[in-house]
């Protein structure tokens, strides 16, 4: 069985809102099939829950700037795993795929960036469906939370169908896409010069 026959945007969108209800408040963890691209699917979205956290606490300003530093560097490590996992999901799904023709029309997103973006939407949905309950704030950010949280599910039935499609697409070999790497330079010596020797710093401008 072609392991994208049952890959569809509703199923990970349901994956993703039971993981954060696990992580956050101690829910039943999500049961997903045992494979390769289930698994990337998993460290991608726990790799965006990881870095919403840490993206919050690098804003803080009642403690030193060394606790910000160690935040940035720990957002660096997460975003590095999670582009690399949005790779992975792309690689599996490509070698899972039958011959695409190259006439097929090549698509601009990939189903691990979408996927990458489902993941993040969800976050924005958990966070903005508490502001909707906040007890220490007034009716007016209810309201206008409730109209937010509205906006995002919006956005995440348009993306959950784009990601359909897409997939549809490539199974019945109409559209294609790509394995675009990031080539992330700045956690790399070889090409972020300050990581290494002053010696080797680009020319300031």
């Amino acid at each position: 069985m072609n392991p994208l026959d049952d890959l569809n945007a509703a199923d990970i969108a349901r994956f993703h809102s039971a993981l954060i209800e696990h992580l956050k408040q101690g829910g039943e963890p999500p049961e997903i099939p045992s494979t390769a691209l289930r698994q990337a699917i998993e460290d991608n979205h726990r790799c965006n829950i990881a870095l919403w956290d840490e993206e919050d606490q690098a804003r803080r300003r009642d403690v030193p700037d060394s606790a910000i530093a160690n935040s940035k560097r720990l957002i660096d490590g997460h975003n590095q795993r999670r582009n690399d996992a949005i790779e992975r999901v792309d690689e599996l799904v490509l070698a899972a795929l039958p011959n695409v023709p190259e006439t097929a029309r090549l698509h601009s997103e990939t189903v691990g960036a979408l996927i990458d973006r489902l993941s993040i939407l969800s976050l924005k949905i958990f966070h903005m469906g508490w502001q909707t309950r906040r007890a220490d704030a007034d009716a007016a950010h209810h309201a206008m939370s409730r109209e937010r949280l509205a906006r995002l599910l919006e956005q995440r039935a348009d993306l959950a169908w784009c990601l359909d499609e897409l997939i549809r697409g490539c199974l019945d070999g109409t559209l294609r896409f790509k394995v675009y790497r990031q080539f992330k330079m700045y956690n790399d010596r070889r090409f972020n010069p300050w990581l290494a020797d002053s010696a080797g710093a680009e020319p300031s401008t």
